[in-house]
């Protein structure tokens, strides 16, 4: 029998869109003993919260979120608003009782994400944090190449996160589309938006990182707020950091959004005794395999076209040879959450692996501060 999930989600920008299409379309395709309901939405503007809500059909509209944290028919509450009110809002949820569905990056900073992950632990109730790209199927079948042991012993791991969105000096600072330039509402530059994602992905198929080494810049430093106020840039344009994992293999990694022609190129490369893999976001439903171990006039690149009923996730979508995309993501990602929760484990990446990748995102800054390498700090079991 399919239990009701009331669901309040807070924010409702670009993550509300994506995850109001999850929690619509996730019945319709997975077997999941849940059935999410789409109790209430929050936003800070009364009437383009309500149109969202008309929209993606949630119940009811708030302007304020503590409505929905405090509401006894809510389950579990979604953050999906800027990063400087995730801790906030969560810390309020976990005293509620909620679960917590967050998105990335954890928090504004180490101190924060770290009170963040405790409340919840303490809480004792489910919870997930939205790095979507674990759930693409070609990186889970990259997760299950390595775990297969056909890479071997890992050398390298490089990974690039590619975008060319802010380089007009005219891209203004602040407001629903560009808080991601003010320091004060999303904390970090591109290490907290783009590359956590890398990091994540990083220790999820590589195992944790150990030290690293990062340099990073700003090339317009000053801009203009959308009311035509001067504004101080404060965050990088550009992160680049040498990584060295505890498993002995190098890192590089690169996240920028002066790439110019580069829209959302998410790529890493993985090199091991046996083998390697390769997989870029811009095209998602492939995967690139090369084995060491094919006879030698065989031997190449091969191009994994991943929409096989036996590869992750796409039995529940469609036939062979036709892809998903980016908002399919999501709604593996919840499905996933929802048979944890029926089991009882842990949904990966929950708030505790979301504080590593906060952690390894706080060393590449200091240490590009420090121009030193950094040991990422130690966190509390």
């Amino acid at each position: 029998m399919i239990r009701t999930l009331n669901v309040g989600m807070i924010g409702h920008g670009f993550m509300g869109r994506a995850h109001s299409n999850a929690y619509h379309r996730v019945n319709q395709f997975f077997n999941v003993p849940f059935q999410p309901v789409l109790k209430s939405v929050a936003g800070r503007v009364k009437d383009t919260t309500e149109a969202f809500a008309r929209r993606w059909s949630w119940e009811r509209a708030e302007t304020d979120w503590r409505r929905i944290v405090e509401a006894p028919e809510v389950d579990i509450v979604d953050v999906c608003s800027p990063n400087n009110t995730h801790c906030e809002i969560v810390l309020a949820a976990a005293a509620a009782g909620k679960m917590i569905l967050c998105e990335k990056p954890l928090a504004i900073n180490l101190d924060e994400g770290c009170q963040m992950t405790a409340a919840v632990e303490r809480s004792g109730k489910a919870n997930m944090v939205w790095f979507n790209y674990r759930r693409v199927p070609a990186i889970s079948l990259a997760k299950q190449i390595i775990e297969e042991g056909r890479l071997g012993r890992v050398f390298h791991y490089r990974a690039t996160y590619l975008q060319d969105w802010t380089i007009s000096p005219g891209v203004p600072v602040g407001g629903p589309a560009t808080w991601r330039l003010e320091k004060a509402v999303a904390g970090a530059g591109v290490s907290g938006d783009l590359a956590a994602h890398n990091i994540d992905t990083a220790i999820w198929l590589n195992g944790p990182v150990a030290r690293v080494n990062a340099m990073t810049e700003i090339f317009i430093r000053e801009r203009f707020r959308r009311d035509g106020s001067p504004a101080r840039v404060e965050i990088e344009d550009v992160c680049s950091f040498l990584a060295r994992f505890e498993n002995g293999s190098n890192g590089t990694f690169e996240a920028t959004r002066y790439a110019r022609g580069r829209k959302n190129k998410n790529s890493f490369e993985i090199n091991g005794e046996k083998g390697s893999i390769y997989f870029d976001l811009e095209n998602m439903h492939q995967l690139q395999y090369f084995s060491h171990e094919d006879l030698p006039h065989l031997q190449g690149w091969r191009t994994i076209l991943v929409t096989g009923v036996e590869h992750p996730y796409m039995a529940n979508w469609w036939v062979p040879g036709c892809v998903t995309g980016y908002e399919h993501t999501f709604v593996n990602a919840l499905a996933d959450f929802l048979n944890c929760l029926e089991k009882g484990e842990r949904a990966r990446p929950d708030f505790r692996d979301a504080l590593e990748t906060q952690a390894v995102t706080e060393a590449v800054l200091e240490s590009a501060q420090t121009e030193s390498w950094i040991t990422p700090a130690a966190l509390d079991p």
